[in-house]
């Protein structure tokens, strides 16, 4: 029988990503009992490498999380590899773990992320993060010059196909659900001024010989020789404990995301939103930077309240 109990923490982090990370190493040093909550489910799993993240340029995304982990235990932050499944507030907020284990905390941090829904083709999965990409700024320097191939899932991908020719001068725009007649003429005009070649007709699968990507099969059996193909997957962020609590929403091109302020503080009092879970284009570098924004504000607005409250009396 799994043991039940309630542990009550000055702040919860629900997320041990770059940005849940990055809140508890500011709260850990500020001396606040912080307890992160990992469900070990990292966006950038697939890739081998990240890029664009000063001094960390090219390293794993799993060394990263790594050096994270034992960087927070040094201030005594504790980690738990566990799901947040739901949560409640009665003032302070309990936070119930998917093992049977449930957390108190005066404020909550939720870096929950997102998850990439791929597009069903065949191939795409399984090469996803191999030649199989989605960000020019994360990969592009390092398929440059190659022939790439860019698979269309809403008209928005246009910009996807012109951002990609910056990294090379070969790119071919399938347009595969999308039609010829959702092309604006600025969007024609660009892709002609940027060399992209547009070809109309459904993709039915990516060409995979040995262990790289070699081509691009259309549902008429024409194959187009293509070395990297990009492609934006469909965003799903994991926000549900938000939405328990009742926050605020409003929808974007890509998708519903919380209503916050500069500081990651959403529309619930004592509750902060970081990374992904408050953005689809927050970048590593971009995510750690915002944990340190809600973690440093959370660490201050306790000072303040507990302080106010002492002069109260």
């Amino acid at each position: 029988m799994t043991e039940k109990h309630t542990e009550s923490y000055e702040v919860v982090v629900v997320g041990g990503g770059a940005a849940g990370l990055s809140a508890a190493l500011v709260l850990g040093r500020a001396r606040r009992r912080t307890l992160v909550v990992d469900a070990g489910e990292p966006r950038n799993a697939p890739a081998a490498h990240m890029q664009g993240y000063l001094s960390r340029d090219g390293m794993s995304p799993a060394e990263f999380l790594a050096v994270g982990r034992e960087e927070i235990a040094r201030y005594g932050v504790e980690l738990v590899r566990d799901r947040a499944v739901d949560v409640t507030r009665d003032g302070d907020f309990t936070v119930a773990l998917a093992r049977g284990r449930s957390v108190r905390a005066r404020r909550l941090v939720v870096a929950t992320g997102l998850r990439d829904e791929l597009p069903d083709v065949p191939g795409v999965a399984e090469r996803f993060g191999n030649d199989v990409l989605h960000c020019p700024y994360c990969h592009g320097w390092e398929v440059r010059d190659r022939a790439f191939g860019v698979l269309a899932t809403t008209p928005l991908s246009v910009h996807q196909a012109l951002m990609v020719s910056q990294w090379s001068k070969d790119v071919t725009f399938f347009l595969h659900e999308v039609a010829e007649s959702d092309l604006s003429d600025d969007d024609l005009r660009r892709l002609a001024a940027a060399g992209v070649k547009v070809v109309p007709g459904a993709v039915a699968g990516l060409v995979i010989e040995g262990d790289r990507l070699t081509g691009v099969r259309l549902a008429d059996g024409t194959v187009h020789a293509r070395e990297v193909v990009f492609t934006a997957p469909r965003a799903v962020p994991q926000t549900g404990l938000l939405e328990k609590l009742g926050a605020e929403f409003q929808e974007t091109p890509f998708g519903s995301y919380p209503v916050v302020d500069p500081t990651g503080l959403t529309s619930v009092p004592g509750v902060w939103a970081a990374g992904n879970a408050m953005g689809f284009a927050e970048q590593v570098v971009n995510a750690a930077s915002g944990g340190y924004r809600a973690g440093a504000f959370i660490n201050g607005e306790l000072l303040m309240t507990d302080l106010d409250a002492a002069t109260s009396h």
